[in-house]
């Protein structure tokens, strides 16, 4: 799967807030510095500052970044694969960043950003239904998004349990063919799924 060159990856602003991504990634938002960034990228403390400002509106354009990432990948699969896209095959790069914002507070924005693309995709799918859910599709939508979020986080636990290398176009075709058949096939059957709802009261 490829996506199509973003032409801001070529100025220095992108630079400086891929080396942001490696550094905050490397040490947590609280620890990592301008300065610090501004070595990683090989450019002045001044070229940060003249570019983001501040440490928080780096953070911002960061996340904006991925966000960005994710919407691209999403309208790729939209005409091709519609059962989703490949977390791995956009946030490979930039785990560490990932799993160092979500579990510190951040990324807020690239949640909201797929859980409201899952939001749509239930609601489109909830029209074909025969019957109404009984649970809002936000609420499955944030779930969803928070499985597939776990995927780049947990990657490394993830490709030794499956056995696969996940960077590679053949693991990356595992875990795809792996997520159709869990979207595809309940693990409750119609009788199962009714008794637990009875259940919870």
């Amino acid at each position: 799967m490829t996506t199509v060159q973003d032409p801001e990856d070529l100025t220095a602003r992108a630079r400086i807030r891929d080396a942001a991504i490696r550094h905050i990634g490397e040490h947590g938002f609280e620890r990592a510095t301008i300065r610090g960034i501004a070595e990683s990228a090989g450019v002045s403390l001044g070229l940060v500052r003249h570019h983001f400002g501040s440490k928080q509106a780096l953070r911002e354009a960061c996340d904006e970044h991925l966000m960005k990432m994710v919407r691209r990948l999403h309208d790729e699969a939209a005409t091709g694969l519609s059962a989703g896209f490949s977390p791995v095959a956009v946030m490979g790069p930039y785990r560490a960043y990932l799993a160092r914002a979500l579990t510190e507070g951040g990324a807020s924005p690239l949640f909201d950003e797929m859980t409201g693309i899952g939001e749509r995709w239930l609601a489109a799918a909830d029209r074909e239904r025969g019957e109404a859910p009984d649970v809002p599709a936000r609420a499955r939508a944030a779930v969803m998004a928070a499985m597939a979020l776990s995927v780049p986080v947990l990657y490394p636990h993830v490709a030794r349990a499956m056995g696969a290398d996940l960077s590679t176009p053949e693991g990356e075709r595992l875990l795809m063919r792996t997520l159709i058949e869990i979207y595809s096939r309940p693990v409750l059957t119609p009788e199962a799924a009714a008794e637990a709802r009875a259940a919870l009261g």
